[in-house]
């Protein structure tokens, strides 16, 4: 069997994207182990010529190419259906389609102003004037403008965190007893600001114990993956 991740870094190998990270943990969610090739911004002409557009992950499964993180999830369920499951069944994976729709659409968007600004120094060097660029168009501002007065913004992340925090306080996963896929969508946009920032929102609201703490046991998951690769910066490294 041939398999191939290919995986968005940043500085000095950083693990950067939130889309990458939900599939590096359903890989081990279901005990593959991909090659894996790093992929920079400035590799886009590669990514391209492999599947027609620019986005990462992108997979390679014994000759067919899958991009976009939903259909390389469902693909990983049809295609290994022996191996435990991301989705437990047609229901679960109807679920879990509306909490990833969720997660890119009012989780991501309500977390961003809270580091956008400080991300830029979590990239290669040779990526941030294509990044800057590219984000500020579709932002229509500065990442620095985007995340002004971002502690007045906290109370609208704790509204945005308030059906997480009253699930995880019942149960430690989202999934229920154990994790699946749906933890996976959420705890890679939590990483992504983890990764990119080093502001931690959710220690600086209150209320969200429980959030902070399936933080804390999903980053342990699979060995420590989520704290497998570096963090922020710190000191002369950026």
């Amino acid at each position: 069997m041939s398999l191939v991740f290919h995986e968005r870094v940043g500085l000095n190998g950083r693990r950067i994207s939130p889309f990458s990270w939900r599939i590096r943990y359903a890989f081990a969610h279901k005990g593959l182990e991909p090659e894996v090739i790093p992929t920079r911004f400035a590799d886009v002409q590669r990514v391209r010529d492999l599947s027609g557009q620019h986005f990462t992950p992108i997979i390679e499964h014994d000759g067919t190419v899958v991009h976009e993180t939903w259909r390389i999830a469902c693909h990983l369920e049809d295609h290994f259906p022996s191996r435990p499951s991301l989705f437990d069944g047609a229901a679960g994976r109807g679920a879990t389609r509306f909490v990833n729709i969720w997660s890119d659409t009012v989780l991501a968007p309500a977390l961003r102003p809270q580091f956008y600004a400080d991300f830029i120094n979590v990239l290669d060097p040779g990526d941030r004037r294509y990044f800057r660029e590219t984000r500020e168009r579709q932002l229509g501002m500065t990442l620095e403008e985007h995340c002004v007065d971002r502690d007045a913004r906290l109370p609208e992340v704790a509204a945005v965190l308030a059906p997480l925090q009253r699930t995880l306080a019942e149960q430690p996963f989202l999934a229920g007893a154990t994790p699946a896929y749906v933890d996976y969508i959420v705890f890679s946009v939590f990483q992504w600001a983890r990764v990119g920032s080093p502001r931690d929102v959710l220690a600086l609201l209150d209320g969200v114990a429980a959030v902070r703490d399936w933080r804390s046991r999903m980053a342990g998951l699979y060995g420590g993956m989520g704290d497998r690769f570096a963090l922020y910066p710190t000191g002369d490294e950026a």
